[in-house]
C-alpha cells in the first residue's frame, strides 16, 4: 500500500477477486484468514459490497460474486448475451423448443438471454428478463444441483408444469466459468422432455461455457 491508494478499497475488491476464483464461494471465516484480517472486518465489506449487489450471500452464509458485477459495464449483460446466442440459437432450431441462458440473481434465475424455433408452428412464449425462484424450474434446479454437487450423471436436469401449465423443461449448469452460476435450457409444450434433449442441452451449456471463458 501507498500514500495514494485506500486500504479499503483495496480489500473490498480483493474479496471480488478472492470470490471470483471460486464457483463455490467462501464463507467470512475463509475469508478473513486469506485476507489476513480479522471477521468484523470482513462483515463490513460484505454489507457494503451487497449494498451494491457486487456480493451476495446464500442461506448458509457463503459469499458469492453477485449480478452487480455485470451491472457495473452496461456492454456487459449484451456480450454475454453475443457470446452465447450461436449456441441458443443452433439448440433452439436442432429441438423445435425455446432456448435460453439463465443467471442466478440472488435468490433468483433470471434468464438473460432467449431464442425462440422460427420453424414451429407453435412453442412456449419466454422472454429475457423474466424471473423465478431458483428451486422452481429446471434451468433453477440445474443451477442449484451444480451448487450442491449433486447434478450427477446424467448432467442435466428435467421439470413439468413448474412454471406454466402443460410446459416441460430440461437444463443444464454452466460449469468451470469463473465467479458465474448459470444453466442452459429449453422449455416445450410436452408432458414430457424427449430422450435425446437433456444431451443435446448439456452439449449447448458447454458451448456457452467455452464462449464465456
Amino acid at each position: 500500500m501507498t500514500a495514494e491508494t485506500s486500504q479499503t478499497l483495496d480489500r473490498g475488491l480483493r474479496v471480488l477477486k478472492l470470490l471470483a476464483d471460486t464457483d463455490h464461494g467462501l464463507t467470512v471465516t475463509e475469508l478473513s484468514n486469506k485476507l489476513g484480517v480479522n471477521r468484523t472486518v470482513v462483515y463490513r465489506l460484505l454489507a457494503t459490497l451487497e449494498q451494491h449487489a457486487l456480493v451476495r450471500r446464500d442461506l448458509g452464509g457463503r459469499a458469492r460474486v453477485g449480478l452487480g458485477v455485470l451491472r457495473l459495464g452496461r456492454q456487459v449483460h449484451p456480450l454475454v448475451r453475443e457470446a452465447a446466442l450461436p449456441a441458443l440459437r443452433a439448440l433452439a432450431e436442432d429441438i423445435g423448443a425455446t432456448a435460453h441462458l439463465t443467471l442466478v440473481d440472488g435468490a433468483e434465475a433470471l434468464a438473460v438471454a432467449v431464442v425462440e424455433p422460427t420453424w414451429t408452428d407453435y412453442h412456449v412464449a419466454y422472454r429475457a428478463g423474466f424471473r423465478h425462484p431458483l428451486d422452481r424450474g429446471a434451468a433453477g434446479r440445474a443451477i442449484l444441483a451444480a451448487r450442491q454437487g449433486a447434478l450427477g450423471d446424467p448432467g442435466y436436469t428435467l421439470t413439468h408444469g413448474e412454471l406454466e401449465a402443460g410446459a416441460s423443461g430440461a437444463a443444464a449448469p454452466l460449469l468451470g466459468v469463473t465467479g458465474v452460476e448459470g444453466s442452459v435450457g429449453v422449455v416445450m409444450l410436452a408432458d414430457a422432455v424427449p430422450e435425446r434433449v437433456g444431451p443435446r442441452v448439456v452439449d449447448a451449456a458447454r458451448e456457452v461455457a467455452d464462449a464465456l471463458r
